[in-house]
């Protein structure tokens, strides 16, 4: 059988990096900056009052207490602040600009409050509570460097700068098929022998969630002839947009009824067994279509089985596509909780609930491959090595966390 690690590489040299795009802020999270982004302007752009109270020359406040007449508000957002006058004060808010002559802003708490004339019962030295024009950043500074994942900090940083759009890199766009004769749209009755589809749903979901485009087609009949015309189909559709990856799970192992098999098999697509439980039968390569050569990755239909597949070799490379500085699932070593037996040869990924305080991973179900509710239930996979045939409690195990 084809080692995990073998498989592996195949399925990331399907695809290369996206091209970049440009993105609004509102559709900017979770990607990567495709460039550097360059501050236009200072930050912040003028000096600006971090308190409410009243701007002041600092030597007007030598000897305190003072008086002094207040000559004017300013408000935040105020473009016509007049100059400050020596021996007055300027009511000002938070963030307010600071008006020509002034050196430094009391805070209303160590003053009357008043609105015609304010006495002041502290003095201040000069620029305390005021925030310097460039204070955080200049203008012509790199804010944010090329390959960085935008989050809301990041995001909220470009505004502030006014980038209104941002270069990114492309979400990968993949097209997602499930195949069988005994599937049942969700929400549909089932008669005896059928099953609703989950697969389609559920790795849409994952390649949304690992940061790509899932878009999921219908599910088809085990026919060859109507397996390739629905995709092909559906690539020709999308010429203006074109599909990165074709995505299918079902109908890929050793049966009468192994359309995906039937369908690619001589045609670019090589088909393999790979040494892992679940997710033995495996294929990948390329299909030409209609708009020319696809990237396509087969996985089995067992629906745990097709999950596990997704997160060992399709995951990793769709965020490796788009950029994305962390495209593994964050990994840990803990305890095993209870022993387990692994088969001879063959990686074991098993569905797991990780106690991180106590450094430990329990088993989730067994490993039968249709256990879906396991899976639905599990926040981590661990993985046995294939040359290891029994783990005992307490020995350490590596923890793939889903949650990251």
């Amino acid at each position: 059988m084809r080692p995990v690690a073998e498989h592996a590489a195949a399925v990331a040299a399907l695809l290369g990096p996206t091209a970049a795009e440009t993105a609004t802020l509102a559709d900017a999270r979770g990607r990567v900056l495709a460039e550097d982004l360059v501050a236009p302007h200072p930050l912040p752009p003028f000096a600006n009052s971090a308190m409410d109270g009243y701007a002041v020359r600092s030597a007007d406040l030598a000897a305190t207490p003072v008086a002094l007449p207040v000559a004017a508000d300013v408000p935040a957002g105020r473009t016509d602040g007049p100059p400050l006058a020596p021996g007055t004060a300027h009511r000002i808010m938070t963030g307010a600009a600071l008006p020509e002559g002034a050196d430094a802003v009391v805070q209303v708490e160590w003053t009357d409050g008043g609105t015609e004339q304010v006495r002041v019962e502290q003095a201040v030295d000069a620029g305390q509570n005021v925030r310097g024009a460039g204070e955080d950043v200049t203008a012509g500074q790199v804010v944010l460097t090329a390959g960085t994942l935008l989050g809301p900090a990041q995001i909220g940083l470009a505004a502030a700068i006014g980038a209104g759009t941002l270069r990114v890199r492309r979400r990968p766009r993949v097209l997602v098929l499930s195949t069988g004769s005994e599937l049942v749209a969700p929400g549909e009755p089932l008669r005896h022998g059928q099953i609703h589809e989950s697969n389609g749903p559920m790795l849409a979901a994952a390649v949304d969630e690992a940061g790509g485009r899932g878009e999921l087609l219908r599910f088809v009949p085990d026919d060859v002839e109507q397996f390739t015309r629905t995709l092909d189909d559906a690539l020709a559709a999308r010429a203006d947009d074109p599909v990165d990856l074709v995505l299918t799970s079902g109908g890929v192992s050793a049966g009468a009824y192994e359309v995906v098999k039937d369908a690619f098999t001589g045609r670019g697509v090589t088909f393999s067994k790979v040494a892992m439980q679940p997710g033995m039968p495996q294929g990948a390569g390329h299909h030409r279509g209609p708009t020319g050569e696809v990237a396509v990755v087969t996985l089995p239909g067992n629906p745990v089985s097709s999950l596990v597949s997704f997160e060992v070799f399709v995951r990793p490379v769709l965020r490796a596509a788009f950029g994305h500085p962390q495209p593994e699932r964050p990994r840990v070593r803990a305890r095993l909780a209870e022993a387990l037996s692994s088969p001879a040869g063959r990686q074991q990924f098993r569905r797991g609930r990780i106690d991180a305080v106590a450094g430990t991973v329990a088993p989730v179900g067994a490993a039968g491959s249709h256990l879906l509710a396991a899976l639905a239930h599990a926040d981590c996979l661990f993985v046995v090595d294939a040359q290891v045939t029994r783990v005992e409690a307490g020995e350490s195990v590596e923890v793939w966390l889903l949650d990251g």
